[in-house]
């Protein structure tokens, strides 16, 4: 993110006072309209991150940069995006580290591609594998407008289902219908030790696909969902809020382990010896005593 005063071409989010957001692209001469009134661009170009501003009707609007978790809700979109509280659980789950050599399928309108990108940096990269042409645009679009166009992210229009063309992958990430389809795929794509994470809207999904795991060289599986509950804090007034993000999908996540050697071959148990160990014992003598 940009640092110093608001800069024509930047984003930024403008919140009034009962917390609506609105996400505008800065032009010199433009503007923006509300009900509440008019709020000329040029009065937040130069500006400070933070100020407050009037509109035409006295309403007050406060300007800030988007967060990624503002980005996501509010950014154009074509398809249904991962929303913040499942990408935070993703990046963890799946341990997306700096450097890490991605691949994710299903990338729909980008909210989980610039997640990704953000946190394997400029020396990782994230391969995209998207069906619909104009979702994978869509997508890279929105990327971009928010990391800018020198990112490590390559978009392919291609069917996962169809196998996977890269080798040495650190992480597998699917938006899918049906990755149950892909874990053969993966098996052979993923690094020794490697993740494979889903994201899926319905439990009997997730069932399918464990189902898929066990019959693998995945393991160490588990599925969650994550709960979003925020709480009114207002003086004595301290409460949960009445509404809550509740069940927006499941996550289902699993490590290629490396195949267990066979225990050695036992060598055979040794036949007794048929003979006895030591001469048998003569007896007594038996010979005369000599006069």
């Amino acid at each position: 993110m940009s640092r110093g005063p608001f800069a024509a071409g930047e984003r930024v989010l403008l919140v009034d006072s009962k917390r609506r957001r609105h996400l505008v692209t800065l032009a010199p001469e433009g503007e923006f309209h509300s009900h509440a009134g008019v709020l000329r661009h040029a009065a937040i170009i130069g500006s400070p991150e933070g100020v407050t501003l009037r509109t035409t009707l006295g309403a007050r609007l406060v300007a800030v940069r988007p967060t990624l978790s503002d980005y996501v809700v509010e950014m154009p979109r074509g398809a249904q995006v991962i929303y913040p509280k499942d990408l935070g659980a993703i990046l963890m789950l799946a341990d997306v580290f700096p450097g890490a050599r991605v691949l994710e399928s299903g990338v729909g309108s980008g909210a989980l591609t610039t997640t990704l990108l953000r946190a394997v940096g400029p020396t990782g990269h994230v391969l995209g594998y998207e069906i619909r042409e104009d979702f994978a645009a869509r997508a890279r679009r929105n990327v971009e407008a928010y990391l800018g166009p020198d990112v490590p992210l390559d978009v392919e229009v291609r069917d996962i289902y169809e196998g996977i063309g890269v080798g040495d992958l650190d992480r597998i990430v699917l938006d899918l219908p049906e990755p149950w389809q892909v874990v053969p795929h993966a098996a052979t794509a993923l690094a020794p030790g490697g993740i494979l994470l889903a994201y899926l809207p319905t439990i009997l999904q997730v069932a399918q696909l464990r189902e898929a795991l066990e019959g693998s060289p995945f393991g160490m599986a588990q599925s969650l969902e994550v709960l979003h509950r925020t709480w009114h804090i207002e003086g004595q007034s301290v409460r949960p809020d009445h509404r809550m993000v509740a069940h927006t999908g499941f996550l289902t996540v699993a490590r290629l382990l490396t195949p267990e050697e066979p225990a050695p071959a036992t060598a055979p148990a040794e036949e007794p010896d048929p003979r006895p160990d030591t001469a048998p014992d003569p007896g007594p003598d038996t010979a005369p005593d000599a006069d």
